[in-house]
């Protein structure tokens, strides 16, 4: 199986899902629509406002309605610290992510000796949201195998809901948002439960994302900090 992209450490992994936006619309995706040779960055801070890491995207290609994005992580001192890219399809109903095309090379790269399944669903954005309507969930399973002992990690995306709608002000302007939020739950030995909630704009994309803790409590968050068409 041939695996193109990241799977950052927990946080990183959590707003990368929703990490990535397009600014130039087209008959194909009205959130995330295709334009090659855009580019856009997303910020990543902690629950206090300070700078965590930052990811810059790029649509290198389009291809049958399918987009090839790079993105280059960087840490808070500008280092940096993976390089990836990853395919998102457009089917003129919405955009569909193959959801095992987010694990980062460098965590396969542990099991590169080992035998290692992963099934699961595409993480799907509609190209029509309405409030109170309901997106569709999704899921990664992975099993690895090594010399016998096997070991599973199971990741869901559910309870993906439209929530609200609003302006929403980064340093990459002012937005008219579509908020939305989802759960995260994340296995392997120790179940972690996250909620994650979603800004996303019309011909943008992902404006603003915040993640919060089982409790409620805010972890971090990430901003679209810059776009270039």
């Amino acid at each position: 199986m041939k695996i193109n992209t990241s799977f950052h450490p927990l946080f990183c992994f959590l707003v990368f899902l929703i990490s990535f936006s397009v600014t130039s619309q087209n008959a194909c995706s009205t959130y995330y629509p295709f334009k090659e040779g855009t580019k856009f960055q997303i910020t990543n801070f902690d629950k206090k406002g300070k700078k965590e890491s930052v990811a810059d995207h790029q649509i290198l290609s389009i291809t049958n309605n399918v987009a090839t994005i790079s993105t280059k992580v960087s840490d808070e001192k500008n280092k940096e610290i993976a390089t990836s890219t990853f395919e998102v399809t457009c089917s003129g109903e919405g955009i569909s992510i193959d959801f095992k095309s987010l694990m980062n090379p460098e965590l396969l790269k542990q099991y590169k000796d080992m035998e290692i399944d992963m099934t699961g669903t595409n993480i799907i954005f509609p190209n029509k949201l309405n409030v109170g309507e309901r997106l569709p969930d999704a899921s990664l399973n992975m099993s690895i195998n090594m010399g016998g002992l096997k070991m599973n990690m199971n990741i869901d995306m559910i309870n993906r809901s439209v929530n609200a709608q609003g302006s929403i002000t980064t340093s990459a302007g002012t937005f008219n948002c579509f908020a939305l939020s989802y759960d995260t739950e994340m296995k392997m030995g120790i179940k972690q439960t996250f909620t994650i909630k979603e800004w996303i704009a019309e011909g943008v994309g992902t404006v603003k994302t915040e993640t919060y803790n089982k409790g409620g409590k805010l972890m971090a968050y990430s901003e679209l900090t810059s776009i270039t068409k």
